[in-house]
């Protein structure tokens, strides 16, 4: 379930449980977070998982269940404590590892903008053809956020006005996946179907600024790094996590193939350079 780039693998197995997604903690170094279903998400429940590595390997710190399959986890940026999880039934959950029980607080509105200390959703957003498979804030201009939908296009959003200001026909296939670069604010990545990685810039998106070719299966999540302004990773249901340069002629850095079953999440630690962790289903 985590990995080390370039080193050894520490890897979680957790008998009934598949992976979604994985978030390292922006404050604790070598915590984590995990969102996990039963029976591939098909059926029965969920778990998140709060772990904890150091040299010795992965142990669990926090187990928190849910009736129904978690598929994201996200950890808050104001409390080193609280995180949201998002699930099959169409809910989001607010946990705090503080506690050993939980949730906090259940939100059961579907797709929309909300403010935990609200309890309800601020504004909802509507634009996209087919199920939005991911979201990323912009790092650099407030209130703006981009989407990537199954309707093929990358999305770019205003909370101010609630509607769209780009659309980006990004791959003529879904998209799963895209992120924001840290080091520049025009610039995004997508994941799709057609196991491509392209680059957007923001002021002309007539064609990518780039394209990266090595996956054989669905790219299911891309992230940029945060150390490094043209390193990026992602995961794909082909197994493999690759690290990927799109500064250089030959962009593909390095495939990590530790992997038996789907990788589905994917993050990048914000205190190494040299951590990363991954989840399969």
């Amino acid at each position: 379930m985590s990995g080390a780039r370039g080193g050894a693998a520490r890897t979680l197995r957790v008998p009934g449980r598949h992976g979604y997604a994985a978030e390292f903690s922006p404050y604790l170094p070598g915590r984590l977070a995990c969102a996990t279903a039963q029976h591939y998400g098909i059926a029965g429940c969920g778990t998140l998982l709060v772990l904890d590595q150091d040299e010795s390997g992965l142990r669990v710190f926090r187990s928190f269940d849910w009736n129904d399959g978690l598929f994201d986890v996200t950890w808050s940026e104001n409390n080193e404590h609280v995180l949201v999880t998002c699930s099959g039934d169409g809910s989001l959950q607010l946990w705090d590892t503080a506690k050993a029980a939980g949730p906090l607080q259940v939100y059961r509105e579907h797709s929309q903008e909300w403010d935990p200390t609200i309890g309800k959703s601020l504004c909802t957003f509507r634009g996209h053809e087919s199920v939005i498979y991911s979201t990323i804030w912009s790092p650099h201009i407030p209130g703006c956020f981009a989407s990537a939908s199954g309707d093929q296009t990358l999305r770019i959003w205003d909370v101010k006005t609630t509607g769209v200001r780009i659309v980006i026909p990004a791959h003529q296939a879904e998209v799963l996946s895209c992120d924001w670069c840290k080091y520049n604010e025009n610039l995004l990545v997508t994941g799709a179907v057609d196991c491509s990685l392209r680059g957007w810039d923001l002021r002309n998106v007539r064609q990518p600024v780039f394209e990266l070719l090595g996956h054989t299966y669905a790219i299911r999540r891309v992230k940029f790094s945060p150390f490094h302004a043209s390193l990026l990773a992602s995961c794909s249901y082909d197994f493999t996590v690759r690290f990927w340069n799109f500064s250089r002629p030959d962009p593909l850095l390095e495939t990590v193939e530790h992997h038996t079953e789907f990788t589905c999440g994917l993050d990048l630690s914000l205190q190494s350079p040299t951590q990363v962790t991954g989840s399969i289903s």
